[in-house]
């Protein structure tokens, strides 16, 4: 399907083929579009079709097959999402399923997609794998159809499904460096792919009406539980054995789980950025020094470290046009989550009247919300609970009420779920709750504080202007 006119191609997952051209209309999709787009939400309500997921009978739809031609039929931003992932130009956009390649053994395989990107005579082609549910992607599949790429001259090999790239830009799957030499290797979580639509259809706009349409059917469709299209909902197998050895001080860095459950905890930190951004309409990002982003590795030893040696999980987030940066903690050893953010204080007026400055702005904050203060001209600071700074500010200030506030640090603490899964009571639910609670009631509360502009001196009533009189000759 491409261009301004869908181009049919072979769409096994429907149990048909369509050649030919089927002209778009300016108010309303085709009847054949319309069709298959209720067969899809007919299939994607059918909670209890044990076939929604079965690709060995493909006349019943695999949801494979339904959300890659449903994200090139999105038109806008989605039908560019991959190819913008995969560093292709924009430009009109060819989609084909299941192409069968021969490769060197004699046997037959068959990748689930294909993309092709034409603009100014230049080609883009990439093949496309996709995995619903927990099904994994493999490494053998990985380097075998990248061996294909490399003698079909394929660009790029774009992987989607729902596991997590650790951070922007790293496969979550490690193949031999020598078969990406010539060919680039993508992935993308379907939880992105959701996050994508909804902040194109809910927050950015679509200006074509058929366009909107389908793009709030993709995003109906990928919602659904039976879509295969899975939200973050398990630690792994490691993470009881992990989290009891950090709770009782035995845990060290050669420990077998320990590199899965950092593993684990980078991909809870890219979904919690995405689930953020998805609500918030925003481009929420991980926040990852240079060295981090060009050598993963860093970040993954460092990660670590800190769970070897003080039991604790970190990651921060920027959430753009926020006073700063999100913190997110795990204290296994002591049972705690936690998120804070730090602001700078006021630079004007009595120390008293710059911690009130912040008080205001915290009036959705929970009274258990601790705030740290620095202060100028000396190391030591306070800590206290915003409930009693409610009662007395005075109590926040240092033992000689004098020196003014430098910083803040606003932080919201909670008791950590143990359970590897999702839902009440587990780990994954007690950080998303922490992180959603400290933004909602503190951070999007939160200004910068900024001078006030200078201001023109007080004329005397005796030298004071009449604009109105006519002898004044006024510049304006």
């Amino acid at each position: 399907i491409s261009g301004p006119r869908y181009q049919w191609r072979r769409l096994d997952g429907l149990g048909r083929t369509m050649d030919g051209e089927v002209p778009r209309s300016s108010a309303t999709l085709p009847n054949e579009v319309k069709c298959v787009v209720k067969f899809w939400r007919k299939l994607a309500s059918s909670a209890d079709n044990p076939n929604i997921r079965d690709k060995r009978n493909p006349r019943t739809g695999d949801a494979s097959y339904i959300s890659v031609t449903f994200c090139d039929f999105s038109g806008s931003r989605i039908r560019t999402v991959v190819a913008k992932t995969g560093g292709a130009p924009a430009g009109n956009i060819e989609c084909w399923v299941e192409i069968p390649f021969e490769i060197a053994s004699g046997d037959v395989v068959r990748p689930d997609g294909a993309i092709s990107i034409t603009r100014r005579g230049k080609r883009w082609t990439a093949l496309v794998e996709v995995k619903t549910d927990r099904t994994k992607l493999g490494v053998d599949q990985l380097e075998t159809y990248l061996d294909v790429c490399k003698s079909e001259k394929f660009d790029a090999l774009i992987s989607i499904s729902n596991q997590f790239s650790p951070i922007p830009g790293v496969h979550p799957v490690v193949v031999n460096r020598r078969k990406i030499q010539s060919v680039e290797l993508h992935h993308l979580s379907w939880n992105a792919v959701l996050t994508d639509a909804v902040l194109q259809h809910e927050h950015r706009g679509v200006s074509d009406p058929d366009q909107a349409w389908i793009l709030s059917e993709l995003i109906h469709y990928l919602e659904h539980p039976s879509s295969g299209a899975m939200h973050f909902d398990d630690m792994g197998s490691s993470w009881v054995a992990v989290r009891d050895g950090a709770r009782n001080g035995t845990l060290r860095e050669n420990d077998p789980g320990v590199v899965d459950v950092v593993a684990t905890w980078e991909e809870l930190t890219r979904y919690l950025s995405l689930t953020l951004g998805r609500t918030l309409g925003a481009d929420v990002q991980q926040v990852l020094s240079r060295r981090e982003r060009e050598d993963y590795g860093l970040r993954r030893s460092q990660l670590t470290r800190e769970l070897a040696v003080n039991a604790s999980l970190s990651s921060t987030y920027r959430v753009p046009n926020s006073v700063g940066d999100i913190v997110v903690s795990a204290d296994l050893k002591a049972k705690m989550v936690a998120a804070s953010i730090s602001l700078s204080a006021p630079r004007e007026g009595r120390p008293r009247t710059r911690l009130n400055w912040l008080i205001r702005q915290l009036g959705r904050a929970p009274d258990n919300t601790r705030i740290d203060t620095s202060f100028e001209g000396t190391r030591r600071t306070t800590s206290e609970l915003l409930g009693r700074l409610r009662e007395d500010p005075d109590k926040g200030l240092d033992e000689h009420r004098s020196n003014a506030p430098r910083a803040f640090r606003i932080a919201l603490s909670a008791d950590m779920g143990i359970k590897k899964g999702s839902g009440t009571g587990s780990f994954i639910g007690s950080v998303t709750d922490i992180l959603d609670e400290c933004y909602g009631t503190i951070v999007q509360n939160l200004k910068a504080w900024a001078p006030r502009a200078p201001r023109l001196p007080k004329l005397n009533p005796e030298e004071s202007i009449d604009v109105n009189d006519p002898e004044v000759d006024v510049d304006v």
